[in-house]
């Protein structure tokens, strides 16, 4: 029985014992949910481009990035066959919504409702990329408005149940306030929130070398330290650099965009270098440029200085069309980096992360409102988390980053990567390439096995690390009975 079956299961167990109470619906929610798609919510500070690094994840402009009364409100996008605003009241009945969509992103009419008094606003939208995560547009941590801030922290960092399987936390430099929230979100127990399902985004990492061609090198040098940091290792499971203006404008670029950009591109490199100083420059020299002051606006306000730069740079070298302009943008983005990140660490351990938020949400209430039956629920829940071997490998991946398991850093190194801190692929797991043979997996894993084996027999060794030991070598004959399921 897989552990989605056995979280099933016990939530079935659970709605028999609260049949004909009002918690019967909630159960019978957190059971749909766990067919649904991941959630995934995004937070961070004021300002950090949380809706702009939306748009580029959904592949659309549906999110407002300015600073409008809907950025205010909790959203939710989700994957629908119909397009659809709904509101949800702080008083009241869900109401549709009317919307427009003209230019970018979408206009919502709140029908005379202040945003305080709208609980969350629920977009559907038919999706390709929703249907693979639901993404919860949350409003900035740190805001002038404390009501507003407040928001993303009953949502994510309470003891409450949560409504995202992982989050997405921005930043734009490590912030007192970011660990603050971080911490709060995190929670040692495997059926809680803890580094295995945050991911952090160095986000706007091109405004780290003021705009310049090398800005994201420098951003992918600082992301990589900062997920060596122990403060930050303990509360996200990696850091990751991301332009993320550049991303969202790229997966939505048009042709004239793009033929205004090659007007820039005709200029020498000298000229271009020196119209590009500061926005102002751009936008006021050089009037031969052949571009009206509305165009030059519309190019930084969908580029950036960093990314009209990259651009033209891109075209100078040799005929592209706008297809490969766009490919080649969201790769030095960060964005394709990031997808690829979001993929091994989220989707591929989706069951994991919903059986935890199920598990999470159903012992709350077994605990908060007690029936004859609940104990039986909650020694079932204990006993799923006691044995199940995805929340072992969670439960010493969050031992390691807390500093709680002693050893050398190459053989921590080694312990994470086998028990999926890395992604849960074989290959991964293995320190293989992603395109290596069954021979080369069966091979590395029986190394691994034997590595993982002595280290757990040997009595020089400390107990932390025999108890992770286990843990890894369980992981290892778990990825050779795979491959020998394969031949």
């Amino acid at each position: 029985m897989t552990l989605v079956d056995r979280t099933r299961a016990v939530l079935a167990q659970a709605i028999e014992v609260y049949r004909g109470t009002p918690h019967e619906a909630r159960l019978t929610a957190t059971m749909a949910r766990l067919d649904e798609p991941l959630r995934v919510a995004i937070a961070g500070r004021v300002k950090s481009g949380k809706s702009t690094l939306l748009n580029a994840l959904v592949g659309e402009r549906l999110a407002p990035t300015d600073a409008g009364e809907c950025t205010r409100i909790v959203t939710w996008y989700e994957d629908g066959h119909s397009y659809r605003v709904m509101l949800h009241p702080r008083d009241g009945e869900p109401r549709q919504a009317r919307f427009d969509r003209d230019d970018g992103a979408i206009e919502v009419d709140l029908g005379g409702l202040a945003p305080d008094d709208v609980d969350q606003m629920v977009v559907t939208w038919p999706s390709q990329q929703l249907r693979r995560a639901t993404l919860i547009d949350t409003p900035g941590i740190g805001s002038l408005s404390e009501s507003v801030s407040r928001r993303a922290w009953q949502l994510l960092a309470t003891e409450e149940e949560t409504p995202a399987d992982a989050v997405l936390y921005l930043m734009r430099h490590l912030h007192a306030g970011d660990v603050e929230f971080l911490r709060a979100f995190h929670d040692s127990e495997v059926s809680r929130p803890n580094p295995v399902n945050a991911i952090a985004v160095l986000s706007r990492a091109d405004e780290i070398g003021a705009g310049r061609p090398n800005s994201m090198s420098s951003a992918r040098q600082i992301a990589a330290r900062l997920s060596t940091d122990p403060v930050v290792r303990r509360v996200v499971q990696t850091v990751v650099p991301m332009a993320g203006l550049l991303a969202e404008t790229a997966v939505t670029l048009t042709e004239t965009e793009v033929s205004h950009l090659r007007k820039v591109a005709e200029r020498t490199p000298r000229e271009v270098e020196a119209l590009l100083l500061t926005a102002d420059r751009f936008l006021t020299q050089m009037p031969e440029l052949g571009l009206t002051s509305f165009e030059r606006q519309h190019l930084l306000d969908r580029f950036g200085v960093f990314g009209v730069r990259l651009a033209s740079m891109i075209l100078r070298r040799g005929p592209v069309t706008a297809t490969e302009l766009a490919r080649d943008l969201a790769e030095r983005s960060g964005l394709e980096e990031l997808q690829a990140v979001l993929h091994s660490l989220f989707f591929a351990r989706r069951d994991v992360l919903k059986s935890r938020s199920a598990l999470l949400a159903l012992d709350d209430l077994a605990h908060e409102q007690p029936l004859p039956g609940s104990v039986a629920v909650s020694a079932e829940i204990e006993e799923i988390i006691a044995s199940a071997h995805p929340f072992n490998e969670l439960r010493v991946l969050s031992a390691v980053r807390a500093g709680w398991v002693a050893g050398k850093p190459a053989v921590l190194e080694d312990l994470e990567r086998v028990i999926g801190g890395s992604g849960t692929g074989r290959p991964q797991r293995l320190g293989l390439e992603s395109g290596a043979t069954p021979a080369e997996e069966t091979a590395a894993a029986g190394e691994a096995l034997a590595r993982w084996q002595r280290r757990a027999e040997n009595p020089m060794t400390v107990h932390e690390l025999v108890v992770a030991a286990r843990v890894a070598v369980r992981s290892c004959e778990g990825m050779l009975a795979e491959l020998a399921a394969t031949r």
